[in-house]
């Protein structure tokens, strides 16, 4: 085999001539445009590598904001409720307290009535002992109404304390006597004698006609009384009955308020 070295020299000549030219005007521009693809792609890569780590924070923060959301709902439904609690445990008191002070002004409103009954009923059974008494006594002679009563008044005075009887008729002033009815001579001079027994000197007094009285007598002074009267008697009863005590029978004794 023969090589024709002319001819694999100008071979070789064109393909340094090719390969000069593919490499000026084709590997030069292609491997600029592959460098700018590589350029953009890394620009994009990037770019997407931060709009990544953009979203992951968007996510974290909206995970932040869902969750802040939840704990403020969780904390205003807390609130709400504690709020409506408190609101209802107000609206419990205050029926409760109303209900309490309608009971209390119906239990004053029943005593009250239950009082007024009482009252009324001691006032109608005073005038019915009072118009027994009257017709009782008007069958008995006038100086029972009177003498019965002398020695009970007298006990009375005596039982007074010693500086409200030293008072009695010291500067001469007559004593105050209330009579049932107007005294007789005699039964003024009975008075006088018994009622100077009992201070242990001598007074005077001055008679005083009562009806109400019924029966009986009563002094009257400045610091002192002495009640011995059919109707002084019928007020205590009257006032025991109100006190809800039993009233025994009226004592024929005087009773002494100093």
């Amino acid at each position: 085999m023969q090589i024709d070295w002319w001819t694999l020299g100008l071979q070789t000549a064109n393909v340094l001539v090719l390969v000069w030219i593919l490499g000026r005007f084709l590997f030069r521009p292609v491997a600029g445009m592959i460098e700018q693809r590589r350029v953009l792609a890394s620009k994009a890569l990037d770019d997407a590598r931060a709009a990544q780590a953009a979203a992951e924070a968007a996510r974290v923060e909206a995970e932040h904001t869902t969750a802040d959301l939840a704990r403020s709902r969780a904390d205003a439904l807390k609130k709400a409720a504690q709020e409506a609690e408190a609101e209802r445990q107000g609206i419990i008191a205050a029926a409760r307290a109303e209900a309490e002070r309608l009971r209390e002004a119906a239990k004053a409103d029943i005593a009250r009535a239950r009082a007024d009954e009482a009252a009324a009923a001691q006032g109608r059974a005073s005038a019915l002992a009072l118009d027994i008494a009257d017709k009782l006594l008007s069958r008995l002679p006038e100086q029972a109404r009177i003498d019965g009563f002398i020695p009970g008044l007298a006990q009375g005075l005596a039982a007074l304390p010693d500086e409200i009887r030293a008072s009695l008729g010291a500067d001469g002033h007559p004593v105050r006597l209330k009579a049932a009815r107007a005294l007789s001579d005699a039964e003024v001079n009975a008075c006088r004698d018994q009622l100077s027994k009992a201070l242990g000197r001598p007074i005077e007094i001055a008679c005083e006609t009562d009806p109400a009285l019924i029966a009986g007598l009563e002094l009257d002074m400045p610091h002192a009384a002495v009640r011995n009267s059919l109707r002084a008697d019928l007020d205590r009863v009257a006032g025991a009955l109100a006190k809800g005590s039993k009233a025994g029978a009226p004592s024929s004794n005087g009773s002494a308020t100093p």
